[in-house]
Order: structure tokens, then sequence, then C-alpha cells
């Protein structure tokens, strides 16, 4: 009777482990048929993409930056010497021309002594004629002749110097410019550290700005330069003139700086510009979208479509824009480049193009 109970129990687990078994084996088939597709299987499978087909284009070679504008001369006016104010001529924010008489200061004790000066030298003029007839009838002798011509080359030389003082009263401009705000009135008394106005030349204005390191040894004088500036639509031309011989330690870059003939004078000083330097135009430069670049360890690559499979092309770059960066090296015209779900490709993805662009 134990004989058998032990029998009927061993084959009753027997029984249950052959279902339990049983049951596993059926859901691990189920879920290997709902699993998702091996490498192979995805391999075998079209990617949607959207791809661009390279085509030679025209691209200019511009370098963008920011700048300065200047005067192209600017002068501060402050007097010599120290003296009262007589007359202002000048009217703030006017024009003025080179050499036109803007301030003067009072210089009637320097008038007074110059006629003094005046009156001696004619004294002093015909002392040293008659010495002279007398020098030739051997009346004098050749020193007391001598010192008489010297003291009148001591009185021209003493109105030569009231002349100069005098000149030091009268504040004349320089250059052919605008003059901005005066500091001073007329009966004001000053001295040289007493600012009076500022002069600016700005028919031609100067535009300061610097550009990469990198592109030293390609910007020339006379190389044409556009730029704008704030509150202004227009664009304006300059050309460089001149390039400071240095690079910048602190930045890198080679200052540089242009000329605008600014003839309707709406460029003003200090205004901030905002720089284009064509350098050189290259005809036949091969351009695609930034997006289709892919950066990798040692360079760049892209992924172009070659019999309806991917298919990964390492690749050289130059310049580039918000939109597109030129290829030097890796593409050639006619080849399709993806443009679009390229994380998701392999080498050797079938591709199912959705929309091409030229």
């Amino acid at each position: 009777m134990k004989l058998r109970t032990i029998i009927i129990t061993a084959l009753a687990i027997l029984l249950l482990g052959y279902l339990v078994y049983n049951k596993i084996s059926t859901s691990q088939s189920e879920a290997s048929k709902n699993a998702a597709p091996s490498a192979e299987a995805m391999k075998k499978m079209s990617s949607q993409v959207n791809a661009y087909i390279v085509s030679p284009e025209m691209l200019d070679n511009k370098i963008v930056s920011s700048g300065t504008v200047s005067a192209n001369n600017e002068e501060q006016l402050f007097s010599e010497i120290s003296g009262k104010i007589t007359n202002i001529y000048f009217k703030e924010g006017g024009k003025v021309k080179k050499g036109e008489l803007l301030v003067k200061i009072n210089d009637a004790d320097l008038q007074a002594q110059l006629s003094k000066a005046k009156a001696a030298l004619k004294i002093d003029k015909e002392t040293a004629e008659r010495n002279k007839k007398l020098f030739e009838k051997q009346g004098i002798s050749q020193q007391e002749y001598d010192q008489s011509v010297s003291i009148v080359d001591q009185a021209k030389a003493d109105i030569a110097l009231l002349d100069a003082q005098i000149a030091k009263t009268e504040i004349r401009s320089n250059y052919n410019g605008i003059i901005g705000l005066k500091s001073v009135s007329e009966g004001s008394y000053i001295t040289p550290a007493v600012k009076i106005a500022a002069i600016q030349e700005i028919e031609p204005v100067k535009i300061d700005f610097s550009v990469p390191e990198k592109y030293m040894n390609v910007v020339r004088v006379g190389d044409p330069v556009m730029f704008t500036i704030q509150g202004s639509k227009d664009i304006f031309h300059a050309k460089i003139f001149a390039i400071e011989p240095k690079i910048d330690l602190a930045t890198r870059s080679l200052l540089v700086r242009a000329i605008c003939p600014n003839q309707d004078e709406k460029v003003l000083p200090g205004s901030f510009a905002n720089v284009e330097l064509t350098l050189k135009q290259i005809n036949n430069a091969i351009l695609i979208p930034t997006q289709a670049v892919i950066p990798v360890l040692k360079g760049q690559q892209v992924y172009i479509s070659k019999n309806g499979k991917g298919m990964i092309v390492p690749i050289e770059t130059g310049l580039r824009n918000d939109t597109t960066i030129e290829i030097t090296s890796g593409l050639h015209p006619g080849d399709t480049v993806i443009t679009t779900g390229i994380m998701m490709l392999k080498p050797g993805s079938n591709l199912k193009i959705k929309s091409i662009k030229k």
C-alpha cells in the first residue's frame, strides 16, 4: 500500500513538471516571435531619409567682423597760453576750414610790446645805416659798425618772438571738419589745461576691425569692404588702406583699417560697424547642408546613397555659414548626401529617400 502511494505521488510530480515545462516553452516561443528584429533584419529594412544632390555653386569667401568708426583726423582744441577769451568765432556743430580763426585771447600787452619793438627797430636801422656810411669813410671802427648791425638783428628777433607769442593767442583749425560743442565762453579765463572744443574730420572716416590670424596672407591693401551701422539701413563701402604688421597676442587677430569717403557725412566717428570683407569668389565650390556632417574622432564624415544603400565617406571641410558648409575633399558633383535620419543609419543600410533637394 505504501509502495503504491509512492508511485502515484511520483507520477503526479512528473506530470506537473511536464505541464510547467510545456507552458514555459510556449511562452518563450511567443515572446521570440514578438521580439525586435535582429541586426541583420534591421539591415534589410529601409530607412526613410531626406537627401541633397551635390552640385557646384558660387561661393563668396567672406569675413564678418565688428569694427569701430573713427575720424580721419581729430583735433582737441587747447590754448598754449593762459589768458582771457575776447572772441569766439565758430558756431557749435558747424563746419570749419583749415587755418580758420576760431578763438582769440586777449593780446593787448603783447601788441603794445610789438609796437615798442618796431619803433626801436626803426631807430636801430637808421643808426646802423649812418654807421655804415661812417665806416665806409673810416669815421668809426669795424667793431662799432658791427655792434650797430647786431642791435638791429636783436630787435628783429624780439619782434619775431612777439609775433610768435601773439600767434599763440589765435587758436586756428588744423583741418577741414566739423567742430563740436564748446566748453568755454567769451570773457572766460583759460589755461592750457582747459579744453575749448574738438574738431572731427569726417570726410573721409576710418573703420578699424580685426580678422582672424589665418587670413593674414589673404587680406591685402585695396580690398573692398562693406559695412553697416546701427540706425541706418544703408550699406557703406570702403577700402583697406593699412594693415597692422603684428598679430594681437590676446585675440590672435590682425588689426585692419579701411577708409570710407563719407561724402554725405552719414557715418559719424564712434559708430559700431558690422563689417563684411569679401576675399575671393570660388566658382565651383561644393556646398552641403551643415546638418549632414558627422563629427568623428579622426575628422568628419557624411552618409551618401549609393545603389540605394548608405555609405560613409570621409570629408574635409572649408568655409561655412549659417546653413551650408564647403566640402574641399571627399564629395563630387552628383553625389547624393543624406541629410536626415543619419543617427539611425549604419553602413550598408537600405535607404528610402522621401525627398531630394538640389
